[in-house]
């Protein structure tokens, strides 16, 4: 009888400090199953690169910031080429029409030239400078990517971790050893220290 006492009182604490913890969010499991490749117990694994793009939500938002800045140049520069033609279009025609001197058309063309350089120059500065801005970023991700990845295999005790993508040196990889989910969902855990420390170091 008193054993059934103890077991009960038991049974009620324990449910009591229980009801009391602060409800967790569930962390997504990012352990992989990787198989023994070598009989010393060498573990291999790998991810593929593309699908960071997709599934790393960091990455993916960094590279829409990219793109967004890319397709607004383009759109700038064309918005100056065609400001440039239609100039130049109109005063043709107004030269055919006999409504210029040869002084004013004199004028015409080296407006039409300190354009053109205009154009050339804003294509050359921005250009670069928007060119080096996404390669300097994309290395940083790239060295953060790294560092989680080391970070990844040291805690999932993962002895080699492959990268796949396009154009490659590996011929075949087994699936079993895809862990791409998994490094995926690590990373997008990893996202809020990554993200600090791009942001402090600009």
């Amino acid at each position: 009888m008193k054993k059934i006492y103890y077991f009960i009182v038991g049974a009620l604490i324990l449910t009591a400090s229980c009801s009391d913890k602060k409800e967790e969010k569930p962390v997504e499991n990012t352990k992989p199953s990787v198989p023994v490749v070598r009989t010393n117990g060498l573990k291999i694994a790998f991810y593929n690169q593309d699908s960071l793009k997709e599934g790393f939500a960091f990455f993916k938002r960094m590279d829409e910031i990219v793109k967004k800045k890319q397709l607004t140049f383009q759109a700038q520069l064309s918005t100056k080429e065609k400001e440039l033609q239609n100039f130049v279009a109109t005063n043709e025609e107004r030269v055919k029409l006999g409504q210029l001197s040869a002084f004013e058309i004199q004028g015409i063309q080296q407006e039409a030239q300190k354009r053109e350089q205009a154009l050339y120059q804003m294509q050359q500065t921005q250009g670069t400078k928007l060119e080096k801005e996404t390669v300097d970023l994309l290395n940083v991700i790239g060295k953060k990517i790294e560092a989680a990845g080391k970070k990844y295999c040291e805690k999932h005790k993962i002895d080699l971790l492959l990268v796949q993508s396009a154009g490659s040196q590996f011929n075949y990889v087994n699936p079993t050893m895809d862990v791409t989910k998994e490094f995926v969902a690590f990373l997008n855990q990893e996202q809020e220290t990554i993200e600090k420390d791009i942001k402090g170091k600009k």
